[in-house]
């Protein structure tokens, strides 16, 4: 078995006897070593290292800090995200704190106990690795056209690879799922990836507009069709002409209406209120709802033909509680986008993850997203708590070590991992530490089981 590679930290000390004692403290990384800032320089671009330790005191004038500025500025501009922790003499911290308004990571006064230095190197890596998972994530969310959906689990992901397929297709789609669960969402996403994204997508929620409304909504109504129609106004299948029309809890549609939208998919053209003329509609429709139309066919509440004009593909989407890791996934994403809008800087306590993972979530990303806006308001510290969130006793949940690979089967494998990813906001090295395991053997797992690395 080839040993795990360590990782690359660049080491830049003219004393080479200082040089060889932070080498020896700091064993557990490759140390690569420059003594001026052309050698420094030419080991970043090299190895890419992406923690740095100097001091500011260099050649070919020791004395002064000015060449070690240099060398900062330059390792900054040429990359950004890299941790410098400047080592400074006694009397350096006037120095030290140009540095750090400069961008460097940290500081350390000479002489530096070698537990100090790894603890403060070690944090650097850590920090480090976060930012860039965060930026992968983000790019990767960039890219995702059904924005705003955020998961991990393999439900999930294969019902975003069904919009995917339908979506260049003229096919109604029915969007299936419990309140909260993202139809709407998904709905966007379906009209973002088909050729009618230029096109206006208009949602229209059916269960919220009273019946006698509802029509003159849908199809529009002529001036001087009823008391109050002072103008001729279109309807949301008028206005949706090119782009995507998504009815809303279509369940709750009214039995004549019903009749009247079955017309509409039949010839595409609608007839306003108070018109006689028909009006040519091309637009693509998908529904959602949360109810059982099986069943309430079998009741009467809704026509069979109806729902098969409706119904060419149908996306069944699992509740919140059924998505393995999606919980603390979407818990860390909203923490950070109020927590923004508020001016804080909030993280998640473990004990209100270990509670977001156990609660059963009847309101869905809907319940979530309320319960973690309201913690951001209401936590006092720089963490949001399982009581901020709600939860008055967090006992009994999983702790820890129900995500130790070593106390599980293999066929949990694949849960557990999922659970690490989302419980660390998608940290490798942290998801890795939480397993009990090293980073190569989860970017091993990940892979054997299918995970975007």
């Amino acid at each position: 078995m080839s040993a795990e590679k360590l990782q690359p930290l660049l080491v830049v000390e003219d004393d080479l006897a200082l040089q060889k004692q932070i080498k020896w403290s700091l064993d557990g990384y490759e140390s690569v070593l420059a003594n001026d800032r052309e050698s420094a320089m030419a080991q970043l671009r090299r190895h890419g290292s992406p923690v740095v330790t100097m001091d500011l005191g260099l050649p070919p004038d020791a004395d002064s800090v000015s060449e070690g500025f240099k060398l900062l500025e330059q390792i900054l501009a040429a990359a950004p995200d890299t941790k410098v922790i400047v080592l400074t003499g006694q009397n350096g911290q006037a120095n030290a704190l140009k540095a750090v308004a400069m961008g460097a990571y940290d500081f350390l006064a000479k002489p530096f106990e070698p537990e100090v230095l790894n603890l403060c190197v070690e944090r650097a890596f850590r920090m480090h690795e976060l930012q860039a998972e965060n930026k992968r994530l983000q790019a990767l969310q960039a890219s995702d056209a059904i924005a705003g959906l955020i998961t991990r689990d393999p439900q999930m992901l294969r019902v975003c690879r069904t919009i995917e397929k339908v979506a260049n297709t003229n096919a109604s789609v029915m969007l299936l799922g419990e309140s909260g669960t993202g139809k709407e969402v998904l709905a966007r996403g379906l009209h973002q990836q088909s050729n009618r994204s230029n096109g206006s997508f208009v949602a229209i929620n059916c269960a919220a507009i009273p019946e006698n409304l509802l029509e003159s909504e849908l199809f529009g109504y002529e001036k001087g069709a009823f008391t109050g129609a002072a103008k001729t106004t279109p309807g949301k299948i008028e206005t949706a002409h090119g782009g995507t029309l998504m009815l809303d809890e279509i369940g709750d549609m009214p039995m004549p209406l019903q009749a009247k939208l079955l017309r509409f998919l039949q010839e595409r053209v609608v007839e306003r209120v108070g018109g006689r003329q028909g009006i040519a509609v091309d637009v693509r429709v998908v529904c959602a709802t949360h109810q059982n139309l099986a069943q309430c066919i079998k009741d009467g509440r809704f026509r069979e033909d109806l729902y098969y004009r409706l119904a060419e593909i149908v996306v069944e989407i699992p509740p919140l509680r059924q998505r393995v890791g999606d919980a603390a996934l979407l818990a860390h994403a909203f923490a950070r986008r109020f927590a923004q809008e508020h001016g804080r800087s909030l993280t998640l306590a473990d004990d209100a993850l270990r509670a977001i993972e156990a609660h059963p979530w009847p309101g869905n990303i809907r319940e979530l997203e309320n319960r973690i806006k309201r913690a951001t308001i209401m936590a006092d510290g720089s963490q949001i708590t399982a009581l901020d969130v709600g939860f008055t006793d967090a006992d009994g949940v999983d702790d820890d070590r129900s995500l130790d690979l070593r106390l599980i089967r293999e066929a949990a494998e694949q849960r557990a991992v999922l659970a690490a990813l989302a419980r660390t906001d998608g940290t490798v090295a942290k998801a890795a530490e939480l397993l009990g395991v090293s980073r190569p053997t989860l970017y091993d797992l990940m892979h054997r089981l299918g995970l975007k690395t």
